[in-house]
């Protein structure tokens, strides 16, 4: 019955409507007597139905002005919704505009006269009820592809399509839509229909039908420039731009045909093709306000300038570098020796690269500068290094040639795969397909040569640089010569100056990347001149790689000069690996022993390739004629000895730590440690050199270097921070599987990432199926003894078992020469005993498997350091013993110190006298090793503790440091033993570094006498303990860094101008003038942050550190100049950026240094914990600060970086699949409920409101411009709230920024919020 009344009721409006049509009556009249009745009926205006009615009768039985000026006058009335009536009217009359283009003038005015009233539209009532029929009508959703569900966002849409058909109809006048990739989204083409005969359109009025269609393509035009000019709808189509990145991409195309073809754009006297062009180019500009985040406008009302995340030409110190000190920082980090990294390094410097780009907001050519300077720096840093179990040249180099170069490789594939994928996409032309990247690297590396000094090559570095200089200078003179001549010529067979420096090395490295071409050559100043011809003295052929390449054979002539030389292409290297899988036993031996040559150490340009094929031949695959029990890797042992040696120096290991190859090489050292440990040594190999090895030589070999990957004799409970599980930072077996496994599922997809790409192909051609630490049961069973022993006393010692007779063997063998009737060394456990007999039965070394004599050792030590503690064994015949154990299989030695770390801690053993007599004396040099040490820490205001014993009584060690430093310098410091002294040192240095002050100095006098080329670098390493045993000595060190950094209280800096030498500092070491020096405070932090054991409490002391920056860089350091400095930041705008640049800079060290120091745990607990915590407190600083308004500003910017830059570093700014971005919205969530909890009232504050106000506009301008992916992972609700919270601030462009890129969910109230404020 209702529908009947409803249907009864349109129809007498109908009938009305016509009646007057036919009667002229007054528009007026007529819409009044029409909502009169409608309100009888109880319908309420403005009325949906009633709009679909008026245009139906209009379009097109009734196209009179008579109609149009009814339905003309119900939407000024408000009677219809005008913008359903302009839905409905764009798929009615566009089609039709060439048969009646006066209907579609009409639409256009109508246009003018309603879309740009939209506070007002959206403020009648039934506007949802109206969107949502529009909606219907356009299929705005569904044209989209996207749910939209609120008004607002409908809105979005209506006018993007609105818009968008009034290009396509622009288009399709001049006969442009056919070159368009898409069809259109609604009915633009023409049709065609017969017109009435009282229509002003016939036949005798051809012409000027034909002329009003003209005028109308020109209207078209002007209207689209009015929607983009419009201070309202330009806005509105931002968000567009901004959350529907697809089909704005398609409208640009769109709109860029029309610029570039269109007459009737040219012919309009309002709209030109520059303008119409600049308005879709530039729409960055409706925000611009907002989205440089300018901080200064905040503080200082007059300050118009440059926003603070621009200024980087105010930077101090070293200028510009200074935006990079988290690069330079994390690039030093990289050389601590001590614990590798399963993350490779261009994993982790990409992300910071993209961080810093964004947050700096630099270009691309300025961020490359910036990368290729840090690593520069990084190079010359240690040009000259400190000898030491530490990575010196070989590794910084392998960071500035190879890892630098593959990290911008990546980024460059980057920008060019996603413009492919655009194009294969349909979402843009093939011939856009950017290369912008490219080009800002072409342009950095051309900025590069005006950094000289940066540029000058090391002593050792200087032929590869001259040879790459030699081969620009062939080019460019066209000789064309094969790498065969290279391998010959000497820059003093040259006519001509042919000296290269460090920016050919890295030229070479881009176009062996195929970053660059050879037209770098012709750069003005890379090459010194040209030369006619080749000299005749230089011989046309050596041995080396072309010669190989011809099919020469392996000689030890070739063999040497092939290890002696990087190979120069993959297909050199790709050749040895060919003959190391296919060759005969000694080919074999002769392509590792290249492989682990110049190619690995200095092979830069294809680097990751030889570690990759090193990593594979130590999976070698099983033979195809292979049959038999044992496993196939016994007959690869000879090979995979040599593998192992060559790859064990500190330096290779670093190497294969920064090319991220850790994982792959630890589960390939598991399975040749689980065949070889469980080998009976009754076999053994002659090597070509003549040397004999045995299976215990291959396990020694691969186990010492598998240890080397992880932190094995550390407790695991130091490496759990926050709530963070401590598997996530921990190098253990379990997680180096882990990462290696997860490369291995990456293989399967379809990785965008190269990086990623490069190690699922390692992994998945070293072993097709993920590896657990189940796969190993020795292993397994050893690692479980090793945590026991590390985490409890020792237990488990059974009387009458294999292991017991085990230890009784390795007892008797160490202690043999002891010429004693008695038992000497009894071993306790529980209720079992063990004797070890003074005799000389055990002469012969016992044939047992390796991983038996592990499982034996603990006992071993441990019965022996009780025998010399109570008195039964002499210290001299506990480390011959010792030593003897450790030369029977050398792998023990790493259950040695295990066992030693273990007991130094449990703090149960005497110290002993180190008096020259038992044990060795230190005292020959401990005075100069204390004076040495004060003159290193004096750049940080540290006081340095006494190292006197205390009168004239000899030094003290516990006894297990004592017997274990007395063990290490009994090793002589040749190759063979070098590879083990590299896992010892690290432990020795951190056992004596927990044992009380001064063990860590006396070992190092120790070992000085021993290696006194190693006198550098072991004072720096005792140097270094001064901070562990004190947390205020480690906070001391952290304001020296703030200090130094920022040219502040430069009374123990060592240079007062700041920046990142004063950080870092230029080298370290006695063979500079002027012997030992002290270090710079940057160095000293990143040598000791790693043994701080707990790390948690640097999070209020940064913060506590940055409020005092902040007011020393306000103050200038000086409390009675403060009036003056106070009236310089209010009336001088560049000395507020300048205070500004150096506020933002302090939070770039705090940042860096929670990043490298804690990881994800630490920022994350920053973040959730302990920033709320410091916002709700009462600072007693701030009430004796009084209210100086720009002093509690800066403290709250200074926080705002911190948290950005934290968040930045931890999680990146954009979207990735790792495992700490996965948290992001998790932590970031919890943090801004508190921050809109706080903006509604729901939690106190103790905080200054200028500061709380400071921080919260701060870190939501940087989230919003520099990191949008961060918001998209936000609850919209969320949003809205903070929102809210803003515009009560009177933050309202903050307030629609923050919403603009909350993505599709917020878009509609960012549209309602510009329609409000009418921005």
């Amino acid at each position: 019955m209702e529908v009947a009344t409803q249907s009864t009721i349109w129809d007498s409006i109908l009938g009305v409507t016509k009646v007057a049509e036919e009667k002229g009556c007054d528009p007026l009249l007529w819409a009044i007597q029409i909502s009169s009745n409608l309100g009888s009926v109880g319908i309420d205006l403005p009325c949906v139905e009633l709009a679909n009615i008026l245009v139906s009768h209009i379009c097109w039985e009734n196209n009179v002005p008579i109609a149009w000026k009814f339905l003309e006058k119900a939407l000024a009335l408000k009677i219809v919704p005008p913008f359903l009536v302009l839905g409905l009217l764009s798929i009615r009359v566009i089609p039709y505009r060439r048969s009646c283009p006066a209907a579609f003038r009409l639409y256009m005015e109508l246009l003018k006269l309603h879309a740009f009233s939209l506070k007002e539209n959206t403020n009648l009532p039934n506007y949802q009820k109206t969107m949502i029929s529009l909606d219907t009508v356009l299929h705005l959703s569904q044209s989209f592809s996207m749910r939209a569900n609120e008004a607002g966002a409908l809105l979005v849409l209506f006018v993007f399509s609105i818009v968008w058909q009034l290009v396509d109809v622009a288009l399709d006048d001049e006969g442009l839509l056919q070159h368009t990739e898409n069809d259109p989204k609604w009915p633009v083409k023409p049709q065609d229909m017969e017109v009435d005969d009282h229509n002003i359109y016939g036949e005798k009025r051809k012409e000027y039908r034909e002329r009003l269609q003209t005028i109308n393509s020109v209207m078209t035009i002007e209207l689209i420039g009015q929607f983009l000019q419009n201070k309202v709808t330009s806005r509105i189509l931002y968000l567009a731009r901004q959350n529907m990145c697809a089909h704005w991409e398609n409208f640009i195309h769109r709109v860029d045909l029309l610029v570039e073809n269109s007459s009737a754009l040219r012919n309009s006297k309002t709209l030109k093709p520059e303008v119409l062009l600049h308005l879709i180019s530039d729409s960055s500009k409706i925000t611009s306000q907002h989205s440089q985040a300018n901080l200064l406008h905040d503080i200082h009302p007059m300050v118009q300038s440059r926003p603070l995340v621009n200024a980087a030409s105010l930077c101090l110190g070293t200028s510009r570098s200074a935006l990079w000190l988290p690069l330079d920082l994390l690039l030093e980090d990289a050389m601590d020796g001590s614990q590798v990294n399963a993350t490779s390094a261009v994993e982790i410097i990409t992300g910071l690269v993209k961080s810093l780009q964004a947050i700096n907001a630099t270009s691309w050519h300025e961020i490359f500068l910036g990368l290729w300077m840090a690593a520069l720096r990084h190079v010359q840093r240690e040009r000259d290094p400190i000898e030491g179990p530490v990575p010196r040249l070989d590794t910084r180099l392998c960071m500035l040639l190879s890892i630098t170069t593959l990290v911008i490789s990546d980024l460059i594939e980057e920008e060019e795969s996603v413009a492919l994928d655009e194009f294969e996409y349909g979402l843009g032309s093939k011939h856009q397909v950017t290369r912008k990247r490219r080009m800002d690297l072409i342009f950095s590396l051309q900025n590069l040569q005006d950094y000289q000094s940066l540029l000058t090559p090391p002593q050792s570095v200087i032929p590869a640089a001259n040879q790459a200089a030699t081969k620009a200078m062939l080019f460019l003179s066209g000789i064309n010569v094969g790498t065969a001549y290279f391998e010959c010529i000497s820059t003093t067979d040259m006519p001509i100056n042919c000296s290269g420096n460090l920016h050919h090395l890295i030229v070479e490295a881009c176009i062996a990347r195929n970053l660059l071409d050879t037209s770098a050559y012709f750069w003005p100043g890379y090459v010194n001149g040209r030369i006619n011809q080749l000299p005749q003295s230089v011989p046309t052929q050596v041995p080396g790689w072309s010669s190989l390449m011809k099919g020469a054979s392996l000689t030890p002539v070739m063999i040497n000069a092939l290890v002696s030389t990087p190979a120069s292409s993959f297909a050199e290297i790709e050749k040895v690996f060919e003959i190391a899988v296919k060759g005969s036993n000694d080919e074999r031996i002769a392509a590792a022993t290249i492989l682990c040559g110049a190619s690995l150490i200095r092979g830069w340009n294809i680097q990751e390739r030889t570690i990759y094929f090193i990593t594979r031949l130590l999976s070698p695959p099983v033979p195809i004629d292979y049959s038999g029990d044992d496993s196939y890797l016994i007959d690869y042992a000879p090979m995979l000895n040599v593998l192992l040696v060559g790859i064990a120096p500190v330096d290779c290991v670093q190497i294969f730590s920064l090319h991220g190859l850790v994982p792959e090489l630890a589960g390939s050292l598991m399975t040749i440690c689980e065949v070889f440990g469980s080998c009976v040594p009754n076999i053994s190999w002659t090597m070509t050199t003549g040397e004999e090895i045995s299976a215990h030589a291959v396990f020694s070999n691969a186990f010492a270097l598998l240890l080397k990957l992880w932190r094995f004799n550390h407790p695991p409970i130091e490496y759990g921070v926050g709530d963070v599980p401590p598997v996530g930072s921990q190098l253990t077996p379990e997680y180096l599987l882990l990462v290696r496994n997860s490369h291995l599922v990456s293989s399967g997809n379809s990785l965008k990432d190269p990086n990623r790409r490069r190690l699922a192909q390692v992994a998945s051609a070293t072993s097709s199926k993920p590896i657990f630490v189940d796969s190993f049961p020795k292993l397994k069973v050893w690692y479980r003894q090793h945590l026991t022993c590390i985490a409890s006393p020792l237990t488990g010692l059974v009387n009458g078992t294999p292991v017991h007779h085990t230890v009784d063997t390795l007892l008797n063998m160490m202690f043999r020469k002891i010429n004693r009737n008695q038992s000497v060394i009894t071993v306790t456990s529980g209720s079992s005993c063990s004797s070890g007999l003074g005799s000389e039965d055990g002469y012969l070394r016992p044939k047992l498997p390796a991983w038996d004599i592990l499982e034996a050792v603990p006992f071993v030590v441990d019965a022996s350091l009780s025998a010399c503690a109570h008195g039964r064994l002499s210290p001299r015949e506990l480390c011959t013993g010792l030593k003897d154990l450790a030369d029977y299989l050398p792998a023990t030695l790493a259950t040695i110190v295990s066992y030693f770390s273990a007991e130094v801690t449990r703090g149960v053993w005497k110290s002993v006298f180190m008096n020259g007599t038992d044990w060795p004396s230190p005292a020959a040099n401990l005075s100069n090793v204390e004076e040495q040490i004060k003159k290193i820490l004096a750049a940080t205001g540290v006081d340095v503790p006494s190292l006197a014993a205390g009168g004239s009584s000899p030094a003290e060690l516990p006894l297990p440091l004592a017997a274990f430093v007395s063990l290490t310098i009994t090793y002589k410091l040749d190759k063979a033993s070098q590879r083990f002294l590299d896992l010892a040192g690290p432990a020795l240095e951190s056992l004596a570094a927990g044992c009380p002050w001064p063990c860590m100095p006396i070992v190092a006098s120790l070992w000085t006498q021993k290696a006194k080329r190693w006198s550098d670098f072991l004072v720096f390493s005792a140097s270094r303990t001064v901070f562990l045993h004190s947390n205020d000595a480690v906070i001391q060190l952290l304001r020296s860094c703030f200090n130094a950094t920022l040219g502040l209280n430069s009374s123990f800096c060592i240079s007062s101008n700041g920046g990142i030498g004063a950080l870092l500092g230029h080298g370290f070491g006695s063979h500079f003038n002027g012997g030992i020096s002290p270090v710079a405070p940057g160095i000293l932090y990143l040598r000791v942050y790693r043994s701080i054991r707990d790390v948690m409490f640097l999070r209020e002391e940064i913060i506590s550190l940055l409020m005092q920056t902040v007011k020393d860089i306000a103050y200038g350091g000086n409390i009675p100049k403060f009036e003056k400095k106070l009236k310089n930041l209010k009336n001088g705008p560049a000395s507020l950026a300048a205070a500004l640049t150096k506020v933002k800079l302090a939070a770039s060290l705090g940042a860096s240094v929670i990043f490298i120091t804690g990881g994800l745990g630490l920022v994350q607990s920053l973040i959730k914990e302990t920033l709320p915590s410091w916002f709700m407190s009462i600072h007693q600083s701030e009430q004796d600060e009084g209210k100086n308004g720009i002093l509690l500003m800066l403290k709250g910017y200074v926080l705002a970086y911190l948290a950005a830059l934290c968040g930045a570093f931890i999680w990146g700014v954009d979207t990735s699949s790792s495992s700490a971005s996965k948290r992001r919205p998790k932590i970031l969530g919890c943090h801004m409920e508190f921050l809109a909890s706080a903006l509604d009232g729901k939690i106190s504050l103790g905080c200054d409101p200028a500061t709380w106000h400071a921080y919260v506009s701060g870190f939501v301008s940087l989230m919003v411009r520099c990191m949008p992916t961060w918001i998209l992972e936000l609850d919209v609700e969320l949003l809205k709230r903070l929102s809210g919270g803003l515009r009560r601030w009177n933050e309202e462009e903050l307030a629609l920024a923050l919403l603009g890129v909350g993505g599709v969910g917020s878009m509609g109230s960012a549209a309602e919020l510009i329609i409000e404020t009418e921005f």
